[in-house]
């Protein structure tokens, strides 16, 4: 119980308690999609031990036996760092493990079990993931996301699956995020330094 009432803090925090996929967006979109000093800050303050605690892999693993369990220690490795670590390598330490998750989740349907708004942070991380066979299945999970979606949520749903594959595009072009090179220095090509200048190349 006291291991569910934590996660559970975290998922009220991070989706509210709207049931409407479309009210869930308009009300949280800032805090899953904005850069904000003071979110950050608020989301170190809340949950910053619990981050710490799941990217040293210790003692959360209980949490995935289930689904909701699973989705909020798959949000204190895969977006929770990009938050409090903001800008720094760490912001990505954690990927590698939330990649391992969300595919033990997906073999068990786990995924399946969750309403489709708070699916799309398990398709994230396939999202986030430089490796173009992770990117084409995250495309295909929101294309079938989409389809799923009610006429309500349609637009919605297109919007989380262009996204996608403005990432997929970015990996099978250049095999990584070149947006992320000079945080984990690595040198970028003339390619990708030109690519850098272009509207839309960091995510």
């Amino acid at each position: 119980m006291a291991a569910e009432s934590h996660w559970q803090a975290l998922l009220d925090w991070w989706f509210g308690s709207s049931l409407d996929a479309v009210e869930v967006s308009e009300q949280r979109n800032s805090l899953w999609f904005g850069k904000s000093a003071c979110q950050d800050v608020d989301s170190e303050n809340r949950f910053g031990g619990l981050v710490r605690q799941a990217l040293d892999g210790g003692g959360l693993e209980d949490w995935a036996e289930e689904p909701q369990g699973w989705l909020a220690l798959i949000l204190l490795l895969d977006q929770l760092p990009r938050m409090i670590f903001r800008d720094s390598p760490r912001a990505y330490a954690g990927d590698a493990r939330a990649q391992q998750l969300v595919r033990r989740g997906l073999e068990a349907g786990f995924d399946r079990k969750l309403p489709r708004i708070e699916r799309v942070f398990v398709y994230i991380v396939l999202e986030h993931a430089e490796d173009l066979a992770s990117q084409d299945e995250a495309v295909r999970l929101y294309e079938a996301l989409q389809a799923e979606s009610s006429d309500r949520e349609k637009v919605l749903f297109a919007g989380y699956l262009a996204y996608a594959r403005k990432h997929q595009a970015v990996i099978a072009r250049f095999g990584r995020f070149p947006h992320r090179n000079a945080i984990l220095g690595r040198p970028c090509s003339d390619e990708e330094t030109q690519f850098l200048t272009e509207p839309g190349s960091r995510f």
